[in-house]
């Protein structure tokens, strides 16, 4: 039996349905990717937006996170160049303050299998709580970790807080964010693009 090459492996992950009787909706596996990808985006779970549309970071939050990258959509929406792998690849539905966290049988049945299909990623932007736990093996805040983005960037990868507007008093908090963490993202996403 040969190994399942990405293209295969993709097209089980879309057909997906293990989580059905745990979402709100149907299930609607929402991820892009690669084997050229030269960046991951790891965030938490497609909100409601994203599964009506189907196309991942489609609204003001992907807007918002493709200006700190540095990049317009034609180059965020190329797989050979971002790979988008949530931790959770459905909509995992609407809790008391936001959506629920991404539902964990999706990351153990598929992330791992992804991710070592995908030998060309550069640097691994870390979106949310969840994707910090699996990602960094960590239980430290979006906060603490953001805060390491020295350290981290010297290990390809970094820490950022959701884009959503819905953080903006973050980032009025945080200004050392916008002001030295933005341009060096900026910086290490475009001599990845332009090698």
């Amino acid at each position: 039996m040969t190994e399942e090459n990405l293209s295969q492996l993709l097209t089980r992950v879309r057909q997906c349905q293990l989580c059905q009787s745990e979402l709100p909706l149907p299930a609607r596996p929402i991820l892009q990717c690669s084997d050229q990808s030269k960046m991951l985006i790891a965030g938490q779970a497609p909100g409601s937006i994203t599964h009506e549309k189907g196309i991942p970071f489609d609204d003001a939050s992907g807007n918002r996170l493709r200006d700190w990258l540095g990049v317009d959509r034609e180059v965020f929406y190329n797989a050979e160049k971002f790979a988008i792998i949530p931790m959770g690849f459905c909509y995992p539905g609407k809790g008391k303050s936001g959506d629920l966290p991404p539902i964990p049988r999706c990351a153990d049945t598929w992330r791992q299998l992804l991710l070592d299909r995908l030998a060309n990623i550069e640097l691994t932007v870390v979106v949310g709580k969840y994707a910090i736990a699996w990602h960094l093996n960590s239980k430290q805040s979006v906060t603490a970790e953001a805060m390491r983005w020295q350290e981290l960037l010297q290990n390809n990868q970094i820490v950022l807080p959701h884009p959503s507007p819905r953080n903006n008093l973050w980032l009025q908090r945080h200004p050392w964010f916008e002001q030295e963490v933005i341009p060096a993202l900026k910086t290490k996403v475009y001599n990845i693009l332009n090698k």
